[in-house]
């Protein structure tokens, strides 16, 4: 049999990361669990484990076939920008329920809440303190991640890497003032569909914002590594509509949740 691909299309090799995948995800619900009913999390950080490990072993066949082996055709590329537009479409779905939930009971409080919103008792967030810090931060954070994408296509490589680093170091600084605004809050995840509704939607941004933070250090470290040319960078572009994503997000949640309700 040839082994001549007369197609532009990539059939992957047989790979043992889907099924591992699998398993590193079933132990990590599993231990998810049993830490919730007060066992301990040895369970959970060995699930944790086999899932760092999947993906880095992953993404670094996936880099390999696309920067060294040349497998990401224009026809391949393609197919993975609207995996990339449908998963980002899928997000936006999965937050529209936080936003639901939040309106459903913010606009009509039951009666158990007082007929009024914030329910009695919570004192919300000031607005104007650390949300709209963290709303510039991530404002900024949106042009900084821009300039590299325009210098990246430019050719301009220490500039690519200046933007690169920005976007990060101020992803961080977001994680670092949400954690500290957890601390500090005056009502928690128990008190009223108000605690749900705030925990459960800032909680899953600050989660993407961590996964955003590092799908941005994975391209700063194969744009140093010179992975990315001024005309192939779909990596880098994945992670720049997905940041791009996150800001959007936190807009939304600043004015409808931190400013609107409180």
């Amino acid at each position: 049999m040839s082994t001549h691909a007369n197609h532009p299309f990539h059939l992957v090799d047989y790979s043992p990361w889907p099924l591992t995948g699998s398993i590193g995800a079933m132990t990590t619900v599993s231990g998810l669990v049993k830490w919730f009913h007060q066992y301990d999390s040895s369970l959970l950080l060995l699930g944790n484990m086999i899932t760092i490990l999947t993906v880095y072993q992953w993404w670094r066949d996936v880099s390999r076939e696309g920067t060294f082996q040349g497998l990401h055709t224009l026809m391949v590329t393609l197919g993975l920008r609207w995996g990339m537009i449908l998963f980002i479409v899928s997000e936006i779905l999965f937050f529209i329920s936080f936003f639901w939930a939040f309106f459903h009971s913010s606009l009509s409080p039951a009666i158990e809440l007082g007929t009024m919103w914030p329910p009695l008792g919570i004192t919300p967030f000031n607005p104007f303190q650390i949300p709209l810090l963290n709303t510039s931060i991530l404002l900024a954070s949106g042009v900084t991640i821009t300039w590299a994408h325009h210098s990246l296509m430019e050719g301009n490589h220490s500039q690519t890497t200046q933007g690169l680093f920005f976007t990060v170091i101020l992803g961080v600084y977001f994680t670092i003032l949400q954690a500290y605004e957890y601390i500090e809050a005056p009502f928690t995840i128990a008190d009223a569909v108000y605690g749900s509704t705030f925990y459960m939607a800032t909680g899953f941004h600050g989660f993407h914002v961590l996964i955003g933070s590092t799908f941005l250090i994975i391209c700063l470290i194969r744009h140093l590594n010179n992975h990315f040319s001024s005309n192939h960078h779909f990596g880098f572009e994945a992670a720049a509509w997905y940041w791009h994503f996150v800001d959007v997000v936190w807009l939304f949640l600043y004015i409808s949740i931190y400013w609107w309700g409180m």
